[in-house]
């Protein structure tokens, strides 16, 4: 599992939802964003492209400070192995990166060989 995030985070997820097909990618990043909703795409405005976010059940309760509910986006950077295969991602991924296949609602996902080293060198 990601060091960065703990499924106690995540316990009230009631799906995953991909904006790009997975095939390709080795390993997203993953984090905890502050939106206004529960559902539907939130607003991206940050460095590099959402490829996935995660939508909350009935029962998730908004931050009391901030009225913002905490949900778990995807994303990627442009120097990530996805658009850099030979940049500093050709082995090895960041901290926060996980394999998309084993992302699942309420699950914070793990490192594997693919995501680490590539679909290449990955074992089948």
């Amino acid at each position: 599992m990601s060091s960065l995030l703990v499924e106690g985070d995540l316990s009230h997820e009631a799906s995953v939802v991909w904006l790009e097909d997975l095939n390709p990618l080795d390993y997203v990043r993953q984090t905890i964003d502050k939106t206004p909703r529960r559902r539907n795409k939130p607003r991206w405005a940050r460095y590099g492209r959402m490829v996935g976010y995660a939508e909350l059940d009935d029962s998730a309760e908004a931050d009391t400070d901030s009225g913002l509910y905490r949900r778990r986006v995807f994303f990627l950077l442009p120097h990530d192995r996805d658009l850099a295969p030979d940049g500093l991602y050709a082995a090895g991924a960041p901290g926060e990166a996980v394999d998309p296949r084993t992302i699942e609602p309420r699950r914070v996902g793990y490192k594997t060989p693919r995501s680490q080293h590539g679909a290449a060198t990955a074992n089948p």
